[in-house]
């Protein structure tokens, strides 16, 4: 079954295993809120909601939370006309009821995520055939990503501590906008469901033998969650506040698999939902200006998002009323300008039946059904969705950006759409090429052409010099400079090393990166027998390739002696 809309995009759980404005840490002290109190976004020009938020408190409401650099105020007011009155202040454009429900009790107090029940790690690491559908398992062979790429996961949240994500999880740059205010608090960034969990690990989760792999093992994931909680809605000051945190923050993606509650469709015709149009294109294109491309779930409905008709889920937050739509109402953030949007596939390529679709609507698809990854607690489930689509989008955009680190987020775009594989039309709803129809965008993406800069795997760089190796004295190295390879070094970076050396428990050796981290190969040891003949693998994805890689060897016991004789790295 799916849920009602994809304003949770938890859709369908097939089975469970198991610099702009005021973003400072909410400290949770203010009373509940009154019964009648609303949101507001109240929108001026960027840089002048001083005089609006005076505006605020003369007109019976407080300021909840400023944006200055997008113009963006949010409000609350039990006042039935404080829209009106504020519509008639000079300096402010818009203004519009963000939900039509009270706000909830717990926007006062901010409450924790409950720790979840937790299991023992996983004993395997099965090939996903939605990673082997997109070339992912290819792709790992030649780049995993860069620890400097981090993507956002802007959801209910994400189980840090989960045996597969705990290792490339960035807390440093999670926190919560749930309620629509910015909290930093340590641990106010946990699922709250399990959908988060499950999209982080699509992306994200390491390559370590156990669980599943995402898409790029070797990037950084953060969570910003903006569902509340008991209720679940994404509503548009949590979005606002995420999207501005991530362009301050400097993500590089950001994925949001969801779309912005109430309403399905939000219409310029009407003054609430005009609002909510304007403040969230404004914080959508805020951290696009400063370097995040925003990718995002298409939806559920199965509905041609190019041309709309009616809507019969809004308001989702209170009593659904069934309305007339036109294209000029849009579903966000997924139709804001410049976001990629994704539409789901199934394993034999053709469209999900409940995934939306249209042409110019999206961008490219995905892998959307069964797809099994991280539930909170260290467990793993599958769920369907364009919301399982979308992640995996955003993992190859961090494959892109980990291969290309200097491009925009237009140029990111035009990569995914590029490289993407063409997908022919399924059914009689399907218009448009093979190169380009209104199911599929531009096609399915391809995470190994995202790695792909014609460097074949396997390449080898070797040093065959003597270097003596002192007995019982300071450390040696033997020195192999690495030039074009793109990317970082693969989770399976092979060392072949060749000492002679008697008594080889003697040594001690290690890998030393171009940073200068060490990976330890060999301790010092009881072993009697002579030399190191030996192929190590080493995990070195957080690695850029190129640079100066050493081999370094101490000998730590008297009476026996030896030489590095040679040793190679292959890539």
């Amino acid at each position: 079954m799916f849920l009602r809309s994809r304003s949770r995009l938890r859709a369908a759980v097939i089975a469970a295993a198991v610099g702009a404005g005021v973003l400072v840490a909410a400290t949770p002290a203010a009373a509940a809120p009154l019964a009648g109190t609303r949101s507001y976004l109240v929108i001026t020009a960027p840089g002048a909601t001083s005089g609006a938020t005076s505006a605020i408190t003369s007109n019976s409401g407080t300021v909840w939370a400023t944006y200055d650099a997008i113009g963006v105020i949010v409000a609350h007011s039990g006042a039935a006309d404080f829209a009106s009155r504020m519509r008639a202040v000079t300096g402010v454009q818009k203004v519009g009821a963000t939900r039509t429900s009270d706000i909830p009790a717990e926007a006062a107090s901010l409450p924790f995520p409950v720790e979840p029940t937790r299991v023992g790690p996983a004993t395997s690491e099965p090939l996903r055939s939605d990673m082997t559908q997109i070339g992912a398992d290819k792709a790992w062979a030649v780049n995993q990503g860069s620890a400097t790429v981090t993507v956002g996961v802007l959801d209910t949240g994400v189980d840090d501590l989960h045996d597969d994500l705990k290792a490339n999880f960035d807390a440093a740059n999670s926190a919560s906008c749930a309620y629509g205010k910015l909290d930093t608090r340590a641990g106010s960034w946990r699922d709250t469901d399990t959908h988060g969990t499950h999209v982080a690990g699509t992306i994200a989760a390491a390559k370590n033998g156990r669980g599943v792999v995402g898409v790029a093992p070797g990037v950084k994931i953060a969570s910003v969650r903006i569902a509340e909680k008991p209720s679940g809605y994404f509503f548009p000051e949590n979005t606002i506040c995420a999207m501005v945190f991530s362009g301050d923050r400097g993500f590089e993606v950001t994925n949001n698999s969801y779309y912005t509650d109430p309403w399905l469709f939000n219409c310029p015709d009407n003054a609430d939902q005009d609002a909510i149009l304007e403040g969230v294109k404004r914080a959508v294109a805020y951290a696009e200006g400063k370097g995040v491309l925003n990718v995002a779930a298409a939806g559920n409905e199965n509905y041609n998002l190019a041309n709309k008709t009616r809507d019969s889920k809004s308001p989702n937050d209170s009593t659904v009323v069934t309305r007339n739509v036109t294209n000029a109402c849009l579903s966000v953030p997924t139709e804001v300008s410049g976001v990629v949007s994704v539409s789901s596939i199934g394993s034999t390529n053709n469209k999900s039946l409940f995934s939306n679709y249209g042409t110019d609507k999206v961008h490219v698809a995905a892998p959307g059904e069964r797809v099994y990854s991280t539930v909170p607690g260290g467990g793993y489930g599958s769920k369907d969705g364009t919301s399982m689509a979308a992640p995996h989008v955003a993992g190859v955009a961090a494959l892109l950006k980990s291969v290309n680190p200097t491009a925009t987020p237009a140029q990111l775009r035009q990569l995914l759409a590029t490289q993407a594989d063409d997908l022919s039309c399924t059914d009689t709803r399907c218009s448009g090429t093979t190169a380009k129809n209104n199911f599929f965008g531009e096609g399915r993406v391809d995470a190994f052409a995202a790695v792909d800069t014609g460097t074949p795997p396997g390449n080898s760089f070797e040093n065959t010099a003597d270097v003596a190796i002192p007995d019982a004295g300071t450390a040696v190295s033997s020195s192999i400079t690495v030039s074009g390879v793109a990317g970082n070094a693969p989770a399976t970076l092979k060392v072949d090393v060749n000492i002679v050396h008697t008594y080889r428990g003697d040594l001690v050796i290690d890998l030393i990166a171009p940073d200068g981290t060490a990976y330890r190969l060999q301790n010092s040891s009881n072993d009697s027998a002579d030399n190191v003949v030996q192929t190590f693998t080493v995990n070195a994805s957080s690695e850029v390739a190129n640079g100066t890689w050493k081999l370094q060897v101490q000998d730590v016991a008297r009476v026996d002696t030896g030489y590095i004789n040679s040793w190679k790295l292959t890539f």
